[in-house]
C-alpha cells in the first residue's frame, strides 16, 4: 500500500457513493458536532460578558439561555419544514436562490461560507482551551495545538464522508454521555440539598462588581450566548449525505441534535447557578473554562473529571467536522450556478470535495494564527453568519409556501414565518451588540464575497458568449500548419520531435537559439547527414534549420520573437510549436533537469495568439 493510500484511503469509484451515505447514528456526529460543542462554548461566551457584575451576573445566565432556548426550538421546527420541503439538500443558498432570488440567495452563501469557516477555528480553539484549563502547562503551545488538530480534522474528511462520521462517533456520545451524567447528578444534588449544593471542588471566588446590569450589557451577552445555536441549519444543507429514507434520516438527525442540546444549555445554565460558577478572563493565567469548573464542581477533579475534560476537548476540536462536511458541499453547489469556479464541483479520489476542503483548511488556518487560537476573540465575528443565513432561509420557506398552496401552507408559514422574525430579530441584536467588538468586520467580508462570486460569474459568462459557436464546422481554407520545433543538439528527443512534425505540415522551420556555448555547433554540423540526406532519400520536405544568434545569453525573447514574427509574416496559416520535453520517473529526478520547456509553454500561453498551438512531445526516462 502507498503511502497516499494509507494517509487518505484507497480511490472510490462513483458507483460507490451510495455506500458512503450514513445514517442518523453517524449523521449526528457527522453534522452535528458544531450545535453539540456550542454547549461548550456559547453559555461561557455570554458570562465572559457578565464578568464586570461579578456574583450577580450568575442570575442573569438562566433568563439569557431561556430566551436562547426558545429560539432554537423555533428554529429546529423551521428547519423541519425545510428538510422536509427540499430533500435534496435546503441549505439557506438554496432556499433562498429558489424562492428569494439570484441575490438573497448569493447573500446566504456568502453568510454561511465565512460562518463555517469560523465553525472551524471556534471549534478547534475552544477544544484547545478546554486542554489548556486542565493542563495549565499547555497555554504557550495553544496555537500549535489548534494547528495539529485542524490538520487532523482535514486528512480525517479526505479520507471521505462515511470515515469522518464513523470516526466521530465515540467522542461524540461519550461527551453527550459525561455532561448528562455531571448534569444528572448536579441536579440531584441540588435537590437533596434544596438548592443549595456543596460544591466537591470550589470554583474560582467571582471577582467584585465593576458595574452594574445595563440593557447594552445584557444584549452583549445575549448575542454571544447565540453561538450556542450555530450549526443547527448543518443538517438541512446535508440531506443528500444521508442515505434512504434521507428525509426521515435527516429530520431523525436533528432532533436528536437539537434534544440533546437544549438539554445540554439547560442544564449548564442551571448548575452555574446553583453552583456560583462564572467565566475567567480568557487568555489569562487563571484562566479556567466553565464546564471544567462545572464538572470539577460536581464530581470533583478524579478519573471521571479527566474522562469529561477529554470528551469535551474531542468534540470541541472536532466540531469543526461540521463545516467541514458542509463547506464544500456549499461551493459545490456555488460552483455549479457559476459563481465559484469549476474545480470546487469536482470531487476527489474519496468521492469529497477536495478542493473546498483545502480552502476551508487554509481559510481556517490563517483565522487561527491570526487570532493567537483564543476562542474569545473569534466570538465576535461568529453568529452574524449563522443568523443572516437563518432568516434568509426562513423567509425564503414562508415565499415556498405561499406559491406551493396545499393543506400544509398555513402551517408552514406560520412556523417558517415564526422563525424569519425571531432569527431577523437575533440578527439585529448580535449585530448591533458586536459590532464594535468585530461583527463589523463580517459587514465588509460578507460584500467582498458577493464581489467574488459575480467576478467569477462575469468572467464566465464572457467566455460562454466568446467560444460560443452556432455553425457547422468550418472546413474552408484548411492546410497543414507551419511548425516550429526549439531544438540546441540531435538526440533522441529531437529525433522524435522531427518525425512527429514530418506528419504534420511539409513547413517545418527548426530553431537553434545560440548563446555563446561550447558545443553549439553540434547540430548544424550534424544537420546534413541526420536530417538533410534521410528526408531526400525518403523524398518527404525537408526541414529548414534557422540559427538564432543571441550574445546576452537570453533563450526564450529571441525565439518568441521569431515564432511571432512568423505568425505576422503568415496571418493565415497557424503556427504549431513542438516542444520536445524530457519526463521522469521519480519527482526528485525532476531537480536535476531545467524546466526550459514548461517555462516556453506558458509564455507562448500567455503572449502567443489565436493562430499559435503549442504541442508537448514528451521522452519518458526509463530510469
Amino acid at each position: 500500500m502507498s503511502l497516499r493510500d494509507l494517509l487518505f484511503g484507497k480511490p472510490l469509484a462513483s458507483q460507490e457513493e451510495g455506500e458512503q451515505r450514513v445514517g442518523w447514528l453517524a449523521g449526528v456526529p457527522m453534522l452535528g458536532l458544531d450545535a453539540l460543542s456550542s454547549a461548550a462554548y456559547g453559555p461561557e461566551a455570554a458570562m465572559t460578558l457578565l464578568i464586570p457584575l461579578g456574583a450577580m451576573g450568575i442570575g442573569y445566565v438562566g433568563p439569557i439561555s431561556a430566551i436562547i432556548i426558545a429560539l432554537l426550538v423555533v428554529v429546529y421546527l423551521s428547519y423541519q419544514q425545510t428538510i422536509g420541503a427540499y430533500p435534496t439538500g435546503g441549505g439557506s443558498y438554496t432556499v433562498a436562490r429558489r424562492n428569494l432570488g439570484v441575490f438573497p440567495g448569493l447573500l446566504a452563501a456568502a453568510a454561511l461560507l465565512l460562518d463555517y469557516v469560523l465553525v472551524v477555528a471556534v471549534g478547534i480553539s475552544a477544544g484547545v482551551g478546554a486542554l489548556v484549563s486542565a493542563v495549565p502547562q499547555l497555554q504557550p503551545h495553544t496555537l500549535l495545538l489548534c494547528l495539529a488538530i485542524l490538520a487532523l480534522i482535514a486528512l480525517v474528511n479526505l479520507r471521505g464522508v462515511r470515515e469522518s462520521g464513523v470516526a466521530f462517533i465515540l467522542p461524540t456520545y461519550l461527551f453527550v454521555a459525561c455532561l448528562l451524567i455531571v448534569i444528572a447528578i448536579g441536579l440531584l444534588k441540588s435537590l437533596i440539598t434544596g438548592g443549595q449544593p456543596w460544591p466537591v471542588d470550589a470554583p474560582p471566588v467571582m471577582p467584585a462588581a465593576t458595574t452594574g446590569a445595563t440593557t447594552w450589557l445584557l444584549m452583549r451577552a445575549f448575542a454571544s450566548g447565540c453561538t450556542a445555536m450555530t450549526g443547527v441549519e448543518a443538517v438541512s444543507n446535508g440531506v443528500g449525505a444521508f442515505k434512504e429514507p434521507a428525509v426521515r434520516n435527516a429530520r431523525t438527525t436533528l432532533s436528536v441534535i437539537v434534544g440533546v442540546l437544549v438539554m445540554l444549555l439547560a442544564g449548564i445554565a442551571y448548575l452555574a447557578q446553583a453552583y456560583h460558577i462564572g467565566a475567567t478572563e480568557p487568555g489569562t493565567a487563571g484562566y479556567e473554562s466553565v464546564l471544567s469548573q462545572l464538572v470539577a464542581a460536581v464530581v470533583g477533579r478524579g478519573t471521571f473529571y479527566y474522562i469529561c475534560i477529554a470528551a469535551i476537548l474531542a468534540v470541541l476540536a472536532l466540531s469543526a467536522n461540521t463545516g467541514f462536511a458542509d463547506f464544500p458541499r456549499l461551493c459545490r453547489m456555488i460552483a455549479q450556478n457559476g459563481f465559484l469556479p469549476r474545480v470546487f464541483a469536482s470531487r476527489g479520489r474519496r468521492l469529497v470535495y477536495s478542493y473546498g476542503i483545502y480552502v476551508l483548511t487554509g481559510l481556517s488556518a490563517f483565522l487561527l494564527i491570526v487570532f493567537g487560537g483564543i476562542t474569545d476573540r473569534l466570538i465576535p465575528l461568529f453568529a452574524v453568519g449563522a443568523f443572516l443565513a437563518f432568516t434568509l432561509s426562513q423567509a425564503g420557506m414562508v415565499a415556498h409556501w405561499l406559491r406551493a398552496g396545499g393543506p400544509h401552507r398555513l402551517r408552514g408559514v406560520v412556523i417558517n414565518g415564526v422563525g424569519a422574525v425571531a432569527t431577523g430579530v437575533t440578527l439585529v441584536v448580535v449585530l448591533v451588540a458586536k459590532f464594535a467588538e468585530g461583527a463589523w468586520v463580517m459587514t465588509l467580508l460578507v460584500p467582498m464575497l458577493l464581489g467574488t462570486f459575480g467576478a467569477v460569474r462575469r468572467h464566465y459568462h464572457a467566455v460562454s458568449l466568446e467560444i460560443a459557436n452556432p455553425l457547422p464546422l468550418n472546413v474552408r481554407n484548411i492546410q497543414p500548419p507551419i511548425v516550429i520545433i526549439p531544438m540546441s543538439q540531435w538526440n533522441k528527443m529531437s529525433q522524435k520531435g522531427l518525425r512527429f512534425a514530418l506528419k504534420l505540415s511539409p513547413d517545418i522551420y527548426v530553431v537553434e537559439v545560440r548563446t555563446g556555448g561550447s558545443n553549439e555547433d553540434d547540430l548544424t554540423r550534424r544537420w546534413p547527414t541526420y536530417v538533410e540526406t534521410p528526408t531526400l532519400d525518403a523524398h518527404l520536405p525537408t526541414p529548414k534549420l534557422v540559427v538564432i544568434e543571441s550574445p546576452y545569453r537570453h533563450v526564450f525573447n529571441p525565439l518568441l520573437d521569431y515564432i511571432l514574427a512568423m505568425q505576422r509574416e503568415q496571418p493565415d496559416r497557424q503556427i504549431a510549436v513542438l516542444i520536445p520535453e524530457l519526463v521522469a520517473r521519480h519527482w526528485y529526478h525532476h531537480l536535476l533537469h531545467n524546466k526550459r520547456a514548461a517555462m516556453l509553454k506558458a509564455l507562448l500561453l500567455v503572449r502567443g495568439g489565436e493562430d499559435v498551438v503549442v504541442v508537448n512531445v514528451p521522452w519518458y526516462l526509463s530510469a
